[in-house]
C-alpha cells in the first residue's frame, strides 16, 4: 500500500441550489449512487445558494471524518459565472482555511464529454430510463 493509498478521499457535489426543496433530489439520487459504486469514497453535497449545507459546512464536515483529499465536482451543465468565478474563489478561501487538507476542482460536469454524449442519447431517444 503506497502513501497515497492511505489517504482518504471525499467528493463534493456541488450545485446552484433552489428554493424548491424538491429540487436537490436528482443530487442526492447522484451521491447515492456514487456511494453505491464506490464505497471506499466519501460523498456529500453541497450548494452555493439556497440550499443547504453549503461548500464551507460541508468540507467542515467531510475534515470531521478525516478526510485529506477533496474533490469538488461542480454539477453544472453550462459554465456560467457561478462556476468560472464564484467556485473557484470558494475554493481558494478553503485552502487557506483548511490548509491540511488537498482541494482538486474538477471542470463542470457539463463539460464532459460523456455527459454531452448522454444527453444527446437521452433527447434522441435512445437513453430511456432502465
Amino acid at each position: 500500500m503506497t502513501q497515497k493509498d492511505n489517504i482518504k478521499t471525499g467528493v463534493i457535489l456541488f450545485a446552484h441550489g433552489s428554493r424548491d426543496p424538491l429540487w436537490r433530489l436528482p443530487m442526492d439520487a447522484v451521491a447515492r449512487r456514487m456511494l453505491e459504486q464506490h464505497a471506499d469514497i466519501a460523498v456529500a453535497c453541497a450548494f452555493l445558494e439556497l440550499t443547504q449545507p453549503d461548500l464551507p459546512e460541508t468540507v467542515e464536515q467531510m475534515m470531521k471524518q478525516g478526510i485529506e483529499h477533496l474533490r469538488i465536482v461542480p454539477m453544472f451543465l453550462g459554465v456560467g459565472r457561478h462556476a468560472r468565478e464564484d467556485l473557484p474563489l470558494l475554493v481558494k478561501d478553503l485552502v487557506q482555511a483548511y490548509p491540511q487538507m488537498a482541494f482538486e476542482l474538477m471542470p463542470p460536469i457539463g463539460e464532459h464529454p460523456a455527459m454531452t454524449q448522454l444527453m444527446a442519447d437521452i433527447a434522441g431517444g435512445s437513453g430511456k430510463d432502465q
